[in-house]
């Protein structure tokens, strides 16, 4: 096994944690070390309940000594303290299993396991206290050489909250998500219903409504449903563990929104509807190719982030994900980049030098919000995930993520509001005029 994809494997912990009760599937992997689990943020009265079954070990045609059961265990490690003794270990070839670091909570020697492996009872079953709170993954360790393993496993952490101990499945410093997603949805359906109301006054008068606005105000719809969607499946997966087909409900409301995000963001950047009735062949292209590429990707890191880790190639996969968003997103600039460039050449050679250099100067705000959005969204939340993951404020960095949508979302609509005084619905009325 490549030691670069195993010291991945740790490295990976570090990002954001899911919170709820996850599911393991191994089979046939010879790997010296699988992440079980997602980083979860334990308080002082964390918990992990651990159902194991199916458990199977095969021993290859070429391995002349038998293998040992205590050499198959799981344990609990603290990514802050102890990923680089982790690190350490892996790179030495060392049984993690004899790491003092790491909390070992049981391996294959154990009777009741052993009576799963025999086929004498049907699962086993583990529950562990965390009394040191912290950010804890749960991780398997394969000592023996040239010996795949399968098993299957199930793992519920939580804290446990209140007098009476109620169990509580969102990790340290979530708790507070829903709330905020409730709020976060409140505030985006005012402004739906405000651009709703805002285009039907234009459509009474002087018939400033483009194309354009009503799928603005299909975007901000589905952003809201998406919100929506998210409000409830963390209030249920708070208690339930599970968000039980909310996420789908986010899965359909995500894909419309991405599809009209990224689709608004180049339409407006190359002028349709507003100053030119058509797209051109290189906006068609990106439309055609970026976008669909784009929302496949989103979609697909939410459907992968709630995966266990414990998948081969799981971080890859991830890490490809990440790249193919923020590589679509930067693609989706040059349509714009194109449209400024025509507009300086059209100021210098078309006798109309002051209306472009006003819409030259209108996209280059657009431009400059775009790629200050996408900086922000793309790698300054990331940055703050990695950084409050383990405290009572790690749902500040979805709460930065979601204003800056809002932010994002205000800006564009009273910029591109259908009223005489905008200044691109201005541009476009004085080239009518000038035709005829």
């Amino acid at each position: 096994m490549n030691k670069l994809l195993l010291l991945g494997l740790v490295l990976a912990a570090l990002g954001s944690a899911y919170a709820r009760i996850e599911y393991a599937h191994v089979f046939y992997d010879d790997r010296p070390l699988i992440e079980i689990t997602q980083p979860f943020g334990f308080g002082s009265r964390g918990h992990i309940d651990i159902v194991l079954r199916d458990i199977s070990i095969w021993r290859r045609h070429d391995s002349e000594d038998d293998y040992k059961l205590g050499n198959f265990g799981f344990f609990l490690a603290n990514i802050n303290s102890a990923s680089s003794s982790v690190t350490q270990e892996m790179l030495s070839q060392a049984c993690l299993l004899e790491e003092r670091d790491l909390l070992k909570l049981f391996t294959f020697a154990d009777p009741k396991v052993e009576a799963v492996i025999d086929g004498k009872a049907p699962n086993v079953t583990f529950h562990v206290e965390v009394k040191d709170g912290g950010l804890f993954s749960v991780f398997f360790a394969n000592c023996e050489q040239r010996t795949p393993v399968s098993f299957a496993m199930k793992v519920s952490a939580y804290n446990l909250v209140g007098p009476q101990g109620r169990k509580d499945y969102l990790s340290i410093g979530e708790g507070e998500l829903d709330v905020m997603y409730w709020v976060m949805f409140g505030l985006f359906a005012t402004i739906t219903a405000a651009w709703a109301t805002t285009l039907a006054r234009a459509r009474r008068t002087a018939g400033s409504v483009h194309s354009i606005h009503w799928l603005m105000l299909g975007l901000v719809a589905f952003k809201t449903l998406t919100l929506l969607a998210q409000a409830c499946m963390y209030l249920v997966i708070q208690r339930a563990g599970s968000p039980h087909g909310w996420n789908w409900v986010y899965y359909i409301a995500t894909f419309f929104r991405g599809m009209l995000f990224f689709s608004v963001i180049v339409l407006i950047g190359t002028g349709w509807s507003y100053m030119k009735p058509f797209i051109d062949d290189n906006t068609r292209k990106v439309l055609m190719v970026v976008i669909p590429l784009q929302v496949f990707a989103e979609i697909a890191i939410v459907i992968t982030g709630e995966e266990s880790p414990s998948i081969r190639d799981w971080v890859t996969w991830v890490n490809i994900l990440h790249f193919v968003d923020i590589l679509c997103c930067c693609a989706i600039l040059f349509p714009i980049v194109w449209s400024i460039k025509h507009l300086r050449d059209a100021s210098e050679t078309d006798g109309k030098a002051a209306r472009a250099l006003e819409k030259l100067q209108l996209f280059r705000q657009f431009y400059i919000l775009v790629v200050v959005f996408i900086y922000f969204t793309r790698i300054v939340v990331f940055l703050l995930r990695e950084n409050l993951a383990n405290s009572l404020y790690a749902w500040v960095a979805d709460a930065a993520y979601e204003l800056a949508y809002l932010a994002f979302y205000v800006w564009v609509g009273v910029r591109f509001a259908p009223n005489a005084n905008n200044p691109y619905t201005k541009l476009r009325q004085e080239e009518i005029e000038m035709r005829v």
